[in-house]
């Protein structure tokens, strides 16, 4: 989606707003004990409270507001039933429409005392995303915040997961272009004014997955934890404008 005018760039950050003020007290209440049943009853609820639609439900056969992925799983993760605890890093990716227009975005949460490799993992996984948020400007292409991710992973002894990408977004949770976690700058799609999109990857120690029997999980092969960071925002011609917060 490409904003054509200020109204519709107004309506946009009100969609980030309450986006992230929903992300934000679902992460407020990862806490030792809880369930991603519970993070995922409290999404439909606050939801309900703000009188928007979680945009996830769109997708064909899926059936929740949330994606909950804890430790080895990296992404994809289907709410459950299993206590979070001590030391458990917890990716929330949530999103809503609001007066047509969809977001999507996602954190790591550590749960109480996170050991010191969690925390460096984690903040490579910031890192990369907001290196790449940095490049996300007019004229740029996309192979330019690609090439941001996996090489600030690098940078921390990690890699980036291939086979999932950024994405354009809009009046549909999923656009052009693709951004994906790995590539050359000066490459790809020429990024536009104006352009909607979200910037996203997943940092681990190994670029090797399974998908668990339940057709979504997204799992380590290695039974690696990873993190996950994802903005939505506008591309601009100096810099990028995040729709979304950081918590």
């Amino acid at each position: 989606m490409i904003i054509k005018s200020a109204k519709q760039e107004k309506t946009y950050r009100e969609a980030g707003r309450i986006s992230s003020d929903i992300l934000g007290e679902l992460g407020h209440n990862v806490k030792v004990g809880v369930t991603p049943l519970e993070i995922e009853a409290l999404a439909n609820d606050l939801c309900r409270e703000y009188d928007v639609k979680p945009s996830f439900k769109t997708v064909e056969d899926y059936n929740y507001a949330t994606c909950i992925s804890v430790n080895d799983c990296i992404l994809h993760g289907i709410p459950n039933d299993i206590p979070f605890k001590e030391g458990d890093l917890v990716k929330i990716d949530f999103g809503i429409i609001y007066k047509g227009l969809f977001t999507d975005h996602c954190w790591t949460w550590g749960v109480g005392n996170v050991s010191n490799e969690d925390r460096k993992l984690m903040k490579a996984g910031r890192e990369a995303v907001e290196n790449g948020c940095s490049v996300a400007v007019t004229s740029n292409h996309t192979g330019d915040i690609s090439n941001q991710f996996r090489s600030t992973a690098k940078k921390y002894g990690y890699t980036t997961l291939s086979d999932f990408a950024g994405h354009g977004i809009g009046k549909s949770l999923h656009g052009e272009p693709d951004i994906y976690s790995f590539g050359d700058p000066g490459t790809g799609e020429r990024l536009k004014d104006g352009m909607v999109i979200c910037i996203e990857c997943q940092v681990t120690k190994h670029d090797a997955i399974y998908i668990a029997d339940n057709g979504w999980n997204v799992m380590s092969s290695y039974g690696e934890k990873g993190s996950m960071y994802e903005y939505l925002g506008i591309v601009r011609d100096h810099q990028f404008i995040k729709l979304t917060d950081s918590f």
